[in-house]
């Protein structure tokens, strides 16, 4: 089965990658940008078919390793 996490930096954590980005964009010409906020995505693919036991081994890896929780959120999403 097929998994997403997608890790975040946490509201007021400043994003200077994300700046850059904002910054880069207008240069470019486009308009209408707020802010950007830059992130991780991880496609895991996992053996077996228990949804429940796979997404509880996703947190399980994103809470130790893929994301730094003190100053980032993640999300885990089983997707096919």
């Amino acid at each position: 089965m097929k998994a997403r996490v997608t890790v975040t930096l946490k509201n007021g954590v400043l994003d200077p990658q994300g700046k850059a980005i904002e910054g880069a964009l207008g240069s470019l010409g486009f308009d209408g940008i707020a802010s950007v906020r830059q992130g991780k995505v991880f496609d895991i693919e996992v053996e077996g078919n228990d949804a429940g036991k796979a997404k509880a081994e996703l947190e399980a890896m994103a809470a130790r390793l893929l994301a730094n929780t003190v100053i980032e959120n993640y999300r885990v999403e089983i997707v096919g």
